[in-house]
């Protein structure tokens, strides 16, 4: 495995096996006999504001051995029209990897060309790997397995959140119900694409919920859709709150990738009730990461 550019570039076996090295992973921390990335120096390029994804980027590296800058697009020629094809070029010859958080998806697949470094995709418009590692990090934890488990994904079903969910739940074959707008679906090309019969859409949320065991949200408007108002206004029906769940298994578990806009997307009572979950969720995200770094040092 040279890059995570994407989880629909990975098949059943990868996810399996990323999976159970970020859970030996959590469980060395702090007595890590072997550092994959010791000597190594890695960059962190963002174009979007971030909280979870640099700390933990930036804690793993080192746990794992490494050196770690982070680079703005704002403080790098990115920020002034350089061609990702030639950051790519100088930084493949300096750096040992790169992660990356941007909106386009072919800025990632292009500097992993033209770096020919590894290259991590930390979140683009059209994906988030990273995240939905961590997640299913989360519901192995916390329910044992995936494995004949029903999986709901509630709020934009067209979203990277959303889009890594269809393409695990294609690979790992748990059942998964993807509830949105009509306008806010994947479009069919997509569907087509992915073509798994354990992956359906509704615009029922009430309905998808119907005895889930994982119950998954995010924000209505994801980094550069903030003033779209139009949007938002599509989703009254689809937050996630006591009455909505009052309909899930008896046991789910219900994750947010976060940050959370309380009383949108999901309400304040059911947040903090579940919180330990989303906050360990929150967590996984550096024992995922881990496991994709050691994966790809390897």
């Amino acid at each position: 495995m040279k890059h995570l550019l994407s989880i629909e570039e990975l098949d059943s076996i990868q996810l399996n096996a990323l999976i159970d090295s970020a859970v030996q992973l959590k469980a060395e921390r702090g007595n890590h006999t072997v550092r994959p990335l010791a000597g190594q120096t890695w960059a962190m390029i963002f174009t979007k504001s971030s909280t979870r994804t640099r700390v933990s980027f930036e804690v793993g590296v080192r746990e794992l051995g490494g050196s770690i800058m982070f680079l703005s697009s704002n403080d790098i020629q990115l920020g002034r029209g350089e061609p990702i094809k030639d950051t790519a070029r100088v930084l493949g010859r300096m750096i040992h990897g790169c992660i990356i958080r941007t909106f386009d998806q072919q800025d990632v697949i292009d500097f992993s060309e033209f770096g020919n470094i590894p290259t991590i995709n930390a979140l683009t418009d059209a994906e988030h790997p990273c995240q939905i590692l961590a997640d299913l990090l989360t519901v192995k934890e916390k329910l044992g397995t995936w494995e004949g488990k029903k999986c709901v994904f509630i709020g934009d079903g067209d979203n990277n959140m959303s889009r890594s969910w269809i393409w695990a739940a294609k690979y790992l074959g748990f059942e998964l119900v993807v509830a949105a707008p009509e306008a806010c679906l994947p479009p069919k090309a997509f569907i087509d694409k992915v073509n798994a019969p354990n992956v359906s859409f509704t615009t029922d949320p009430q309905e998808a919920v119907k005895g889930a065991d994982v119950v998954n949200t995010d924000v209505w408007l994801s980094m550069g859709q903030e003033d779209q108002a139009e949007k938002e206004a599509l989703f009254g029906d689809y937050q996630v709150n006591a009455e909505l769940l009052s309909a899930a298994a008896e046991n789910h578990i219900v994750l947010h990738c976060l940050p959370a806009y309380r009383e949108k997307e999901i309400t304040e009572e059911v947040l903090e009730l579940h919180s330990d979950t989303i906050f360990q969720q929150a967590e996984n995200r550096l024992h995922a990461q881990k496991a994709v770094l050691a994966a790809i040092a390897m």
